[in-house]
């Protein structure tokens, strides 16, 4: 343990400008950087492009001591997470807050997240205690963690190896100042986790994103070109009409998993995202089926199969994929719902892509 606290460094990365920097505080260790609580324009503009997962693991600030204000020996020192977003997050609710950020190398990751990987955990933390000679610029011994990395640090050891006791502060952020104030006592508001219809749909976007994805954009060639097929031949009219009918069911089917899913998710049935997922996938596929037979349209069995299982196997893919959004779900119950998930999403799809093929030679459009 002792000799992991004091490993080399990763690589260098290069963590890019850092304009949030507004001053230093000379301390008896060393100066160290004092960041503003104000965001900026470029700040705002940075974390609206991680939302949709544009630079989202390069959104880093670089690990070690920051002052906010103008703390002294006293002051608290509040631990976070190298990843901007939960940088930000923190030093923007501290404007009438004298306070030492210690931020550890989480390889750009949140703190809940680095939590269940292991990057904001015991062997960081003592990590970065001792290589910015906290001791020496603080007179008490208490670190204040966020609830939310509880799981990955052991404050028995962090004491044993550092000096320094560990002190779970609230869920948000926002609270911060309030729990200071308070002589470091949370409400029970304070400790309970959430997850309201805003914390589900602000994390949809980077399910969205996926459409920017090189397999997606092939997958969509792919299916556009099988699609002009049909019993009697290959057209271009049979292109244009069953390519543009099966991708306009696709994304009902992906809208429907990463924006209803989780808009409405306390009301769908089950545990499981992934068949809260599914519900609501062959719900969008019957909708669906209705409307296409209003308008005289005519699927088909083979046809209508595979608009069923397909809407219901890429909603329940989609909406798997909020079971690590949420803090209703531990990591070991995520994976243990993929491995129970993945193996009939998949056997579903294939089943779709089978039927949606055969429907061709039926003369039948899906």
């Amino acid at each position: 343990m002792s000799g992991a606290c004091c490993a080399t460094p990763d690589a260098t990365f290069d963590y890019g400008p850092t304009p949030w920097i507004v001053g230093e505080i000379e301390t008896p260790a060393g100066n160290v950087p004092q960041v503003a609580t104000t965001l900026t324009a470029a700040d705002r503009v940075g974390a609206y492009r991680v939302r949709w997962n544009i630079g989202r693991s390069t959104y880093r600030v670089e690990p070690g001591l920051y002052a906010v204000g103008t703390p002294a020996p006293e002051s608290p020192v509040l631990v976070t997470a190298n990843y901007k977003l939960s940088f930000d997050s923190l030093r923007r609710e501290l404007s009438n807050v004298d306070a030492w950020i210690l931020v550890l190398d989480t390889d750009g990751v949140n703190v809940w997240c680095a939590a269940g990987k292991g990057t904001f955990g015991t062997v960081e933390l003592c990590k970065r205690v001792l290589s910015s000679r906290l001791d020496e610029i603080v007179s008490h011994h208490t670190l204040v963690l966020p609830q939310l990395g509880a799981p990955g640090v052991a404050a028995h050891e962090v004491r044993t190896f550092t000096g320094f006791g560990v002190v779970y502060g609230p869920v948000r952020a926002s609270d911060v100042p309030a729990f200071l104030a308070d002589d470091r006592q949370a409400t029970p508001v304070m400790r309970r986790v959430t997850f309201t219809l805003r914390e589900r749909l602000v994390v949809a976007p980077v399910e969205l994103s996926i459409v920017r994805r090189p397999w997606v954009l092939l997958t969509v060639a792919v299916v556009l070109a099988l699609s002009g097929f049909a019993g009697g031949g290959y057209s271009l009219d049979t292109l244009l009409v069953r390519g543009g009918a099966t991708l306009g069911v696709a994304a009902l089917a992906f809208l429907t998993g990463t924006l209803a899913m989780p808009a409405l998710l306390p009301w769908l049935p089950g545990r499981s995202f992934a068949f809260k997922g599914a519900v609501l996938g062959t719900a969008a596929a019957a909708a669906t089926l209705a409307a296409a037979i209003a308008q005289g349209l005519r699927p088909g069995m083979f046809g209508g199969a595979a608009i069923v299982l397909g809407m219901a196997s890429l909603a329940s893919f989609v909406g798997m994929n909020f079971t690590g959004s949420s803090t209703f779900t531990s990591p070991s119950g995520v994976l243990a719902e993929m491995r129970a998930a993945i193996p009939w999403q998949i056997a579903a799809a294939i089943c779709a892509a089978a039927l949606w093929v055969a429907s061709a030679f039926q003369g039948v459009a899906s």
